[in-house]
């Protein structure tokens, strides 16, 4: 029950985060990626305070043996950058770039929702489902983060 309290009050936190920083407007977004015309740098603030935050926080967290309220980190098993990544990467970016919708972004929009939100969230589910379905075909199953026991092992 602890850790479905923290996870809505973390959620929460995020989504009025994405509202109070203007990240669920996307022209904020598209500005932010039109250098050349009205570019809108918000976007490089609210990543740099995010990219801070974790850099010290990172380093503390994972000296702990374990998550307070799990028996163990869950940390991705690769780091080798392959086609699917870069494809997958690509494919994030020109979505985001030509919607100015991200996931958080969008379900946070769902608050206050626009026809926009309506489009998206249906068609991000069905993204997630053929990306689902094609792992499992051509992998055999869809990858999953590998549990690891301490951070000495990261």
């Amino acid at each position: 029950m602890a850790r479905l309290l923290v996870s809505i009050a973390a959620g929460l936190l995020f989504g009025v985060g994405l509202v109070l920083s203007g990240m669920t407007r996307p022209a904020r977004v598209l500005g932010f990626l039109d250098p050349l015309g009205a570019w809108d740098p918000t976007l490089l603030f609210v990543l740099g305070g995010a990219v801070g935050v974790t850099l010290v926080a990172f380093r503390f967290v994972l000296r702990r043996p374990a998550p307070v309220l799990a028996m163990r980190f869950q940390l991705p098993e690769s780091t080798r950058i392959d086609r699917p990544l870069v494809a997958g990467a690509a494919l994030f970016g020109v979505g985001w770039g030509i919607t100015g919708y991200c996931p958080g972004p969008g379900i946070a929009l769902l608050a206050s929702p626009t026809w926009e939100t309506w489009v998206f969230l249906p068609a991000m589910l069905v993204g997630i489902a053929a990306h689902r379905g094609f792992a499992a075909r051509g992998q055999g199953a869809v990858p999953q983060e590998t549990p690891i026991a301490s951070s000495a092992q990261v």
